[in-house]
């Protein structure tokens, strides 16, 4: 069963785009914060506190592996009590307070524990947010909705990194005392979600969570989470485009560049994924997203100048933008209207999962193998989530 619901829509487009905007100047705040830590984290790791390769991914894994399991908890209490943005400030004020904290960091350990406490941050708002977005615009509305709040979320990915820049070149600022200022885009977020954004959600119900689960369960849905399972499963991160364009020729000065385009092209191609969702149906447009990364896998396999690193990594970012634009907006189509929260946790259970899965896989293959067992893999993964979700496109309507 697919629902449409009308979410806000009778209130006016204008009313539930003013929360849609006030959402993402939270993520946009918030993004320019972490920025400002997260690309100095590697280096100060490493140099600082006495930490290794190894160390930052178990850092990292855990983090992010708490993160998403959070996810399904924090979305199922949204929909228990209907009530979205005190989960969301939570999150939100969880994060701001604690990531200035890395300033204080004397040991590895003392960086995991402050990455863990800005991790669960984002574990409690996320589902919860992405729910309150869903249901502040009509359903006509949802794709451009979610492409508005997605650039400028990464607007405030681009803007962090060159504060922090900025600060160090030009203030003599040291690591740490970056970290001290990463608090003030971080409350800035806090003020603005406390001010501007509004709950939309309705009054609470007493229900079990096994019984929301098997309701959120029913109907394509599950479907729904095996093909973007199945394609994350293979959808390696940006760190492998920035290897090949160092096999290209891009040099180590020439590499923050690259990631730019790529952030650049996911900011660029957000909206204007979102309303073409609206206008020809989201499935739709994932299989067209889905191709685009198909297109910058098998780019991979050819060789040529440093240049050819940039045009692979603008073609990465294209896919980045629609697919993390889109596979959000599609969710609320699969569940009930009550029940969102729940079902954004698990589909971010199932998509972290197989990202995880991803990145530890291609790693492997790269390394032992060769890039082309990297294309072979996840051209395989990238095919089989196009069948599915051609399927599911035939059995929705935009």
């Amino acid at each position: 069963m697919i629902h449409r619901d009308k979410g806000v829509e009778d209130e006016g487009p204008s009313r539930g785009y003013r929360n849609i905007l006030a959402l993402g100047l939270v993520s946009f705040f918030t993004d320019a914060s972490s920025e400002m830590c997260f690309g100095l984290l590697p280096s100060f790791i490493l140099s600082e506190v006495g930490g290794t390769v190894g160390v930052l991914g178990l850092i990292e894994g855990l983090a992010e592996s708490l993160s998403y399991i959070l996810r399904v908890i924090s979305g199922a209490l949204s929909d228990r009590f209907r009530r979205r943005k005190p989960l969301v400030f939570a999150g939100y004020c969880l994060s701001a307070v604690v990531k200035p904290f890395f300033a204080a960091a004397q040991s590895w350990v003392d960086v995991l524990a402050v990455r863990l406490g800005d991790r669960v941050g984002k574990g409690v708002r996320t589902a919860p947010r992405d729910a309150l977005l869903s249901e502040s615009i009509g359903e006509k509305r949802i794709g451009a909705a979610f492409g508005l709040h997605r650039t400028l979320d990464q607007l405030g990915a681009i803007v962090g990194p060159i504060l922090a820049s900025g600060l160090i070149v030009f203030f003599s600022l040291s690591i740490r005392e970056v970290f001290l200022f990463s608090l003030i885009p971080g409350l800035a977020a806090v003020a603005v979600l406390v001010t501007f954004v509004r709950e939309v959600a309705g009054q609470p119900v007493k229900r079990r969570f096994l019984s929301d689960l098997g309701r959120v369960l029913k109907g394509r849905f599950p479907l729904l989470l095996v093909v973007v399972g199945v394609f994350s499963a293979g959808a390696f991160n940006f760190s492998f485009i920035l290897v090949k364009a160092s096999e290209l020729g891009v040099t180590e000065a020439l590499l923050p560049l690259v990631y730019g385009v790529i952030n650049i092209a996911h900011t660029l191609s957000a909206i204007p994924a979102g309303l073409l969702s609206d206008r020809f149906g989201r499935e739709k447009v994932l299989v067209a997203g889905y191709g685009v990364f198909l297109t910058s896998t098998l780019m991979l396999l050819l060789h040529g100048s440093p240049l050819y690193g940039f045009l692979i990594a603008f073609v990465y970012g294209v896919y980045v933008g629609v697919i993390e634009t889109i596979q959000r907006a599609v969710v609320p189509s699969y569940v009930p209207g009550e029940l969102r929260g729940t079902g954004y946790g698990l589909y971010y259970l199932v998509a972290g999962s197989s990202f995880l899965i991803a990145n530890t896989l291609v790693g492997f293959l790269w390394e032992r193998i060769g890039i082309e067992a990297v294309t072979a893999y996840s051209t395989a993964t990238t095919v089989s989530a196009i069948v599915g979700m051609t399927f599911l496109a035939r059995r929705s309507r935009p």
